[in-house]
């Protein structure tokens, strides 16, 4: 059940899934105040982070990288306190996400780890699934909140388990596309049609929603961002690490992130990370 009536609530950033966030609190009759780095002129735009953070109380934060993240938290720290809730949404290193932490609990204000998944039409329909980190006390505090863009809302452990998840996840996301660009060449360069693989893999154990989001965009050539390849290569970088530093080995993953860091250097960066199956042609 929720536990906050509407409330006034701030986020920071507006890419492809904070605006329609945004726009989905604004449905569930919260108040709302955002920044963007970029400036935008939309409704309850100020003119920085910390403007946001003395406006309102609960902060969701949509950046795209670590930088991003403790450059946003710093710049709310004097107006921080104890009736904050912070919730960071975007996907960030461990260390990042628990350095973000840190400053805000030294300001007194509570802290969640917040990862989500879903793309662009998930954040659109209010269908996400939250990934949390932290104190379910603290979670209760903004549920409401978190319902306004959701469809489920899991708990999964301390500040930064949340972000570990999030990240191995999508490294099986973009090694799972990278095996269907390689399934969908072969079936082209055999001269079987692309749409006989599709009905063929709609009937075995491994397809999936993302299969049936991802073929077809191959097939049409429609790459347009829901989740862009420059993000799923920061990602793919991001469980590399985490891997280096657990000494495990990832040769799929790293097979994964040659073919998408190529895609960025050929100017791909900005399309839907499905175009790796554009790399494979």
């Amino acid at each position: 059940m929720s536990t906050l009536s509407p409330t006034h609530v701030g986020l920071l950033g507006l890419g492809i899934i904070g605006s329609r966030v945004a726009e989905n609190l604004r449905k569930a009759s919260h108040t709302v105040s955002v920044w963007s780095r970029t400036g935008r002129a939309v409704p309850g735009a100020l003119a920085t982070p910390l403007a946001v953070a003395e406006s309102a109380r609960v902060i969701q934060i949509f950046v795209r990288d670590d930088a991003a993240l403790l450059e946003a938290v710093n710049a709310m720290l004097p107006a921080l306190n104890s009736g904050h809730v912070i919730m960071n949404h975007a996907t960030v290193t461990k260390v990042a996400t628990l350095e973000a932490a840190q400053l805000c609990e030294s300001a007194g204000a509570a802290f969640l780890d917040a990862p989500f998944t879903g793309s662009k039409m998930a954040a659109q329909n209010g269908k996400l699934c939250y990934y949390i980190g932290g104190s379910t006390e603290v979670l209760e505090r903004v549920r409401s909140v978190l319902e306004a863009s959701s469809a489920k809302i899991l708990h999964l452990g301390a500040i930064g388990d949340a972000m570990v998840l999030k990240i191995v996840t999508n490294l099986v996301t973009s090694i799972t596309v990278k095996a269907l660009a390689e399934a969908a060449a072969i079936t082209k360069g055999q001269g079987v049609p692309l749409e006989a693989l599709k009905t063929a893999l709609e009937s075995n154990a491994n397809y999936s929603t993302l299969i049936g989001m991802k073929l077809p965009a191959m097939m049409s050539g429609d790459f347009e961002a829901h989740f862009s390849l420059i993000n799923m290569l920061k990602d793919a970088d991001f469980a590399r690490a985490l891997a280096a530093d657990s000494k495990t080995k990832t040769p799929a993953l790293d097979c994964t992130a040659e073919a998408m860091r190529a895609g960025v250097s050929e100017g791909l960066g900005d399309l839907d990370f499905s175009v790796i199956g554009k790399l494979s042609e």
